[in-house]
């Protein structure tokens, strides 16, 4: 059976509660990682690429852990 109406919506939008949840802690943690990374005196050319790959790795993560599976129709 296919979820329509009110339900379909509340699982939606809990979907893409996780999914800003998941953003916000990994925002959090590349911000930490960013920060250690200043204190380190580590260039800020390598700074910004390790954040640019933690960054794509979050969303990657966030995507793969939030999306709602494929369900066949039922007939």
């Amino acid at each position: 059976m296919e979820a329509s109406g009110v339900g379909a919506v509340l699982q939606q939008g809990v979907c893409s509660m996780s999914f800003g949840l998941y953003l916000i802690g990994f925002v959090l943690v590349i911000g930490g990682v960013a920060w250690a990374l200043v204190l380190a005196h580590v260039p800020t050319t390598y700074i910004l690429i390790t954040c640019l790959i933690l960054l794509g790795g979050a969303i990657l993560s966030a995507v793969t852990h939030t999306r709602s599976k494929d369900r066949p129709k039922d007939i």
